[in-house]
């Protein structure tokens, strides 16, 4: 159907308005945080009443989800591009490219980085839409050492002790049952350990600790590579 109908007028209208929303609500997430966010706030910046901007998000927490999946999104694309770029490379390689990928985007993103990696906002809990945008890095870090795996230049991780094996089994089945538990078990570990060094960096626990920061960052998640077992 031509957007020059009513029907694509006002579906284009109602985009904008969308976006106008998210684009008020992002700065109010830049000013006070996520746990200010307040509808009837939003909608005072913009001109609305609040019943006019309940049609578009019914509740404060909808209009969260929304701002979460953009920003899980837009890293993940980010991610995405750069190990599109680094694709013909060693894992090694497409491993740091991510990871640069993801640091970068914090640095130029803090204030959705915060959203999604900070501390949670009270009152609200992440329904199951988020989970597809959050996994795009996950994915991406899984599909490298997939790919490693399955061209047998997996290095062998030492055997997990007794009372984690249970528990890396149960995440090798969730998570990449094609992959042995004790990689898996790193993954998921070294998953945690980019973003803590992100949030460091980006929140501040580095002052005057770590002042070169790009070498360190990246020396530090080529160790992390090799712990599990690329390279």
């Amino acid at each position: 159907m031509s957007s020059s109908t009513p029907q694509g007028a006002r579906a284009r209208a109602r985009m904008e308005i969308t976006a106008a929303i998210k684009d008020e609500a992002r700065r109010q997430l830049a000013a006070e945080g996520a746990a200010k966010l307040s509808l009837r706030a939003v909608a005072r910046q913009l001109g609305m009443v609040s019943s006019a901007l309940y049609r578009y998000f019914p509740s404060r927490d909808d209009l969260l989800t929304a701002l979460i999946i953009d920003a899980y999104d837009s890293l993940g694309e980010s991610a995405e591009a750069a190990h599109g770029k680094a694709a013909d490379a060693g894992p090694v390689r497409r491993w740091t490219a991510v990871a640069e990928a993801v640091r970068d985007w914090a640095l130029q993103h803090p204030h959705e980085y915060a959203l999604i990696y900070g501390s949670p906002v009270p009152g609200y809990t992440a329904p199951d839409t988020t989970v597809p945008a959050a996994s795009r890095v996950g994915l991406l870090f899984i599909g490298i050492v997939r790919d490693a795996h399955h061209a047998s230049a997996l290095t062998e991780l030492a055997p997990l002790p007794a009372e984690l094996r249970a528990e890396a089994e149960r995440m090798a089945a969730d998570l990449a049952p094609d992959l042995p538990p004790a990689t898996v078990a790193a993954l998921v570990a070294a998953w945690a350990e980019l973003f803590g060094l992100v949030g460091f960096e980006l929140f501040g626990q580095f002052h005057r600790v770590v002042e070169d920061r790009e070498p360190f960052f990246r020396q530090a998640v080529t160790r992390l590579a090799q712990g599990v077992g690329l390279g």
